[in-house]
């Protein structure tokens, strides 16, 4: 009997999917999901229970997913998959993820870190990735411990036979796997590329056993890196998976040795950007968990393409339009940093919005360093809900009011900003989450790209 209504519930879901998508809206993605959850909240465990290979869950603050993508890269060609790659992270996205694909043999979901401890309840994985935790919307997590607590919960409710991979740089995350069996710790070792301490907005900075400041060499990504508790000794485990040698290259790629227990193997990643190496540790180290051969880890890699958003390029009026998600401190700073490395462009597109999936407190703004952008710039477009306080922001980080243009509809924006940029240019654009996904649907309104439920 349970079979039977259960195939009902998803006939009609999946249903209503299909008319929300012939419709032109993107809620086909969530819509099937929404109302599977609402007739039958147990129907994500019994969707989840019929998968030959399991499934296998990606959170973190930044980067789930990209990381989910690029696992799915990898993975692709051993498993049917069903995988929620339009980034819908909760339980309705996950369903409807489970739905989509009724011949999948494994399920790979990215998941929201607040909804994390209910998709283990319900999915059962076989394998969990966990790439970092950054302050981020604490109108909608709280502070990082508190979120650090939850997944500790969550993690010990976990199968013991379950593999754990984790971010060994970020103390965190790393303290999570203290004590499994089976667990995979990744991160970089290449000094080149780190600092020598934290930037002054970084979160993790105390020693979990004692409190005392901890000490780097060096840290990578905020307060990700080589840690080590200057009192009691507590430090950064033995990594399992690990980057070396690391190569940037501008905004076009990035390369470096991937050293695993399986062996080593050059992977040159086509996109940019110290953190996009932590995603593909991340990938890496989940895909071989899942079975996948260091061959196929480095096939995958190579050939993978940016997620939505996420260092995605559209091209549009013969420029290029290159969209950088920015969401929190850390993450807007390492793309502070991508840009500068690679060379600032003149004219940049900056989007703040301040909906509840971006976070309703945009105070985080003060805490990027944003001035690393303003004295090479030579032209600003702010727009977004909350474009005059960006507009503020930028005028006391030392940029010229007069090369500053305020234009909140991001439409009107957005033409603007490709109006300054001359053919053949680049444009970069800086949005939160649903000013990002506002852009994209303007491109796809006008053809340059298709639409991110429809896939890539």
């Amino acid at each position: 009997m349970g079979a039977v209504r259960l195939g009902l519930e998803s006939l009609v879901a999946r249903g209503v999917g299909r008319l929300s998508r012939a419709s032109g809206r993107g809620g086909g993605t969530t819509l099937p999901g929404k109302l599977l959850w609402k007739l039958d909240p147990g129907a994500i465990d019994a969707l989840a229970a019929r998968l030959p290979a399991g499934a296998a869950l990606v959170s973190a603050t930044n980067g789930k997913t990209t990381t989910t993508a690029m696992a799915a890269r990898i993975l692709g060609d051993r498993y049917r998959l069903a995988w929620n790659r339009s980034g819908a992270n909760l339980a309705s996205g996950i369903a409807s993820a489970l739905l989509e694909r009724r011949d999948a043999e494994l399920a790979l979901l990215e998941v929201d870190e607040g909804a994390l401890p209910e998709a283990i309840r319900r999915v059962r994985p076989r394998a969990v990735s966990l790439g970092n935790l950054f302050r981020d919307q604490l109108d909608r997590y709280g502070e990082l411990e508190l979120v650090a607590e939850r997944w500790r919960a969550a993690v010990d409710a976990l199968d013991p036979a379950a593999t754990l991979v984790v971010n060994a740089d970020d103390p965190l995350v790393a303290d999570l796997a203290l004590g499994r069996p089976s667990a995979l710790r990744f991160g970089i070792d290449d000094p080149e590329h780190g600092r020598p301490a934290l930037q002054h907005a970084a979160d993790s900075k105390y020693c979990l056993r004692c409190g005392t400041l901890y000490a780097y060499e060096p840290a990578y990504v905020g307060h990700l890196g080589a840690y080590r508790c200057p009192s009691c000794g507590h430090a950064r485990p033995r990594l399992d998976v690990v980057a070396r040698a690391v190569a940037l290259e501008g905004l076009d790629a990035s390369s470096f040795e991937l050293v695993t227990p399986a062996g080593s193997r050059r992977v040159r990643l086509p996109l940019a950007g110290l953190y996009n190496v932590y995603n593909a540790l991340a990938a890496a180290s989940l895909a071989m968990a899942l079975g996948a051969s260091l061959d196929d880890v480095a096939a995958g890699l190579r050939s993978f393409r940016a997620a939505f958003g996420r260092l995605e390029r559209i091209e549009a009026d013969g420029r290029e339009v290159v969209m950088l998600l920015v969401k929190n401190p850390a993450g807007a700073n390492e793309a502070v940093r991508t840009l500068v490395d690679a060379g600032v462009p003149p004219v940049l597109l900056l989007a703040l919005n301040d909906a509840i999936a971006d976070g309703q407190d945009v105070s985080w703004i003060w805490d990027v360093d944003l001035e690393a952008l303003l004295e090479r710039a030579e032209r600003l477009v702010l727009s977004g809900d909350r474009a005059a306080e960006l507009a503020l922001r930028c005028v006391y980080g030392g940029f010229p009011r007069h090369r500053l243009e305020l234009e909140p509809e991001l439409e009107q924006a957005l033409d603007r900003a490709l109006a300054l940029v001359p053919a053949g240019g680049r444009l970069v654009v800086l949005p939160t989450y649903t000013a990002m996904l506002r852009l994209r649907a303007l491109a796809a309104q006008r053809g340059l790209v298709r639409p991110y439920w429809e896939g890539t």
